[in-house]
Order: structure tokens, then sequence, then C-alpha cells
């Protein structure tokens, strides 16, 4: 099913920097695509750690923050943040899928990965965040 295109948030500047875009978000989930680039890669000619961890902490992130209503807009804050690099892509394209695994009124958890089109898993991430006040 298709995202229902009320929900696209327009991108901001970091996550245009990357190359980074929204695929699919729904309450407790979040899917997020970026292309890979010459500007993407360390000194090995691989990602850099934090091309991973930016699109982990986004996709948790947005997980967390569903209203269900596009016109409220709820943020959040990251507390913490980990990330286990399991391997180097094979493919072009990195995918991250983040889900909210729990909690309340004032934090949350989630859990995510980055994958490759290939299927390859690259890294796995959790991390604890806490909404803040007003929404935005």
């Amino acid at each position: 099913m298709p995202m229902d295109e009320r929900f696209r948030e327009k991108p901001y500047s970091y996550s245009t920097h990357l190359g980074m875009h929204m695929v699919d978000w729904s309450e407790g989930y979040a899917r997020f695509e970026m292309p890979l680039a010459e500007h993407h890669q360390n000194r090995h000619g691989n990602p850099h750690g934090g091309v991973h961890a930016s699109l982990l902490d986004t996709v948790m992130g947005y997980a967390g923050c569903w209203t269900g209503d596009p016109e409220v807009r709820q943020m959040a804050l990251t507390l913490t943040l980990n990330v286990s690099y399991l391997s180097r892509p094979r493919g072009t394209l990195l995918i991250g899928e983040g889900r909210k695994t729990g909690g309340g009124r004032s934090t949350f958890f989630a859990e995510a990965s980055v994958t490759d089109e290939t299927g390859e898993l690259i890294a796995t991430g959790s991390g604890v965040f806490r909404y803040r006040r007003g929404g935005a």
C-alpha cells in the first residue's frame, strides 16, 4: 500500500544534503531511502559510519512521532543512540526501517535496521527518544 501523501513532510536541510527521503511512515513505523553518493564515502571507499547512524536515528525518530493527523507534528530529541555495524553495502541504495518498540507519554524506545537493495543487512540500531513539549 503506497504512503498517504498527506503525511509526507518536506525534507530538512541535513536529510537533503545526505540524499535521504521518506518512503513510508505510519503508526510506529518509518522507512527512508538514501542512494549512495561520493560524499558519503570514507577514506576506505565505504559509506562513513555517520551515514548509517544518521539514517538509523532518522527512521527511529519518525517511527515514534507519528500522530495520525497531518496537521499535528510531534518532534523528539534523541537521548541515546546505539549502532551496530555489521557489513558493507553490496548495492547502491541504503534502506532504513525504524519501529517504535515502547515508551510512555514523555519518552519512547525504537529499533531500526539499514539494508541495501540486495537485502544485505548493514547496520542495526536502538535508541531512546524524548518527546518535545508542544509537539514542535
